[in-house]
């Protein structure tokens, strides 16, 4: 127990149903038993990965200045840049040694959920550089079918219909962010972290992470175990919302990145979330009499606000003017 799970999901690709079944079994008991895992014979080329690694490089090295034009703090939907320190994912630690480039599905200004001022919902907002707008939006259109993919590899085990997520995940409001970690030396005292130990908010995380290391990935005793780069993998790992769907009978577990020293890092996550509007409650098949729902019944808008609320200090600013009439 003290490495993650590698499972091929190459046969959910092939004309051949006949091996999704054993490839499911391999996720479910991941999930079980984790809540982590790597994935490989995905569709995303070493080519795709290796363009965006360099248009994060150029970005991350942009004068301040420049990066700041699209401040994430400056939304109200949720995207764009974090400098330094926006983020604080363990409470108890110094505010994470990261920045960040968030982006989602985008909706332009005239549709309707933008014109309800429904929220995280919104249009994108990208640097102005060359070729990165393409780039990035058909990245996060493929990275959405592979989280699909996976998706309905999981309903043949928690017994659910194959379109179940398929339903749930039209127009969502899943998240693909760039992450760069300076090195260690750079932080503002031996507390300060890459990532505070944390869970993920949403449904499935699929993270490509370059060579540099500093995953850690908190196993049933509750050690720190390195889940290091794995070339033409992804890691994959459970978030809260499906924690919620299978009444934890999947684990959302804690991790963090432990910034390595001398080196740069940089990551990209996606996060796969659903429609806004889609009620996050039990599964029929997690629970019975003996192991009734644990959770009540959330909106993913809600919940994902609520989420947020406790990882940025802008949020809870807003929350707080919203609550006082100001």
């Amino acid at each position: 127990m003290n490495s993650l799970p590698i499972i091929d999901i190459s046969p959910l690709y092939a004309a051949d149903p006949a091996g999704w079944p054993a490839v499911a079994k391999q996720i479910d008991q991941a999930c079980r038993d984790w809540g982590f895992f790597y994935i490989e014979g995905h569709p995303i080329s070493a080519a795709r990965i290796a363009e965006l690694k360099a248009a994060a490089i150029d970005f991350f090295a942009r004068p301040a200045e420049e990066k700041l034009r699209i401040d994430i703090t400056q939304t109200e939907h949720h995207r764009g840049y974090g400098a330094i320190a926006t983020e604080q994912l363990d409470p108890s630690k110094p505010s994470d040694l990261k920045e960040t480039f968030d982006m989602g599905l985008h909706l332009p200004t005239e549709h309707p959920d933008v014109l309800a001022g429904k929220p995280l919902r919104g249009p994108n907002r990208h640097p102005h550089i060359a070729g990165w707008q393409a780039l990035m939006e058909q990245h996060y259109l493929d990275m959405h079918e592979l989280s699909k993919t996976l998706l309905r590899a999981m309903t043949l085990a928690l017994g659910i219909e194959r379109d179940f997520f398929d339903q749930r995940f039209d127009q969502p409001i899943s998240v693909l962010r760039m992450i760069h970690y300076p090195p260690r030396q750079t932080a503002s005292c031996a507390e300060q972290q890459g990532a505070g130990a944390h869970t993920d908010y949403g449904c499935v995380t699929l993270l490509y992470q370059d060579n540099a290391g500093g995953l850690q990935v908190q196993n049933l005793q509750g050690e720190w175990i390195d889940a290091p780069p794995i070339d033409g993998t992804f890691v994959v790992n459970i978030g809260d919302m499906m924690a919620r769907w299978s009444n934890d009978n999947y684990k959302s577990t804690p991790h963090r990145v432990i910034s390595p020293l001398g080196v740069d890092r940089y990551s990209m996550p996606f996060f796969a979330e659903p429609h806004p509007d889609t009620e996050i409650s039990c599964l029929p098949g997690c629970q019975d009499a003996a192991h009734p729902a644990k959770y009540a019944p959330i909106s993913c808008s809600d919940y994902m606000l609520s989420r947020f609320a406790e990882t940025y200090a802008y949020r809870r600013e807003e929350g707080q003017a919203a609550a006082s009439g100001a």
